[in-house]
């Protein structure tokens, strides 16, 4: 009963982890995407032969091939399911 109660308070204590890391790198995201929206729209004016907008696709394509390799990320509780 112990060793079911010490996995149970470290499952959820890495859920939890898990859950501030990404909360943290999102926020960080959001204020890099805010930062750099004057940067990025001056070299999008700049992008005569449409060279960023080919890698943009291009790494929407490698994210949605990732995803299909990783279902259960889609899953906002995927972790959780570990624990049946």
């Amino acid at each position: 009963m112990q060793t079911l109660v010490m996995q149970l308070t470290r499952q959820l204590t890495t859920t939890f982890f898990d859950d501030i890391l990404k909360f943290v790198l999102g926020v960080g995201r959001s204020i890099a995407r805010v930062v750099t929206a004057p940067i990025n729209r001056i070299a999008n004016a700049c992008d005569v032969a449409g060279v960023l907008e080919r890698r943009r696709l291009a790494a929407r394509l490698r994210r949605r091939a990732r995803q299909m390799q990783h279902p259960r990320g889609r899953w906002p509780f995927g972790s959780l399911s570990e624990l049946t």
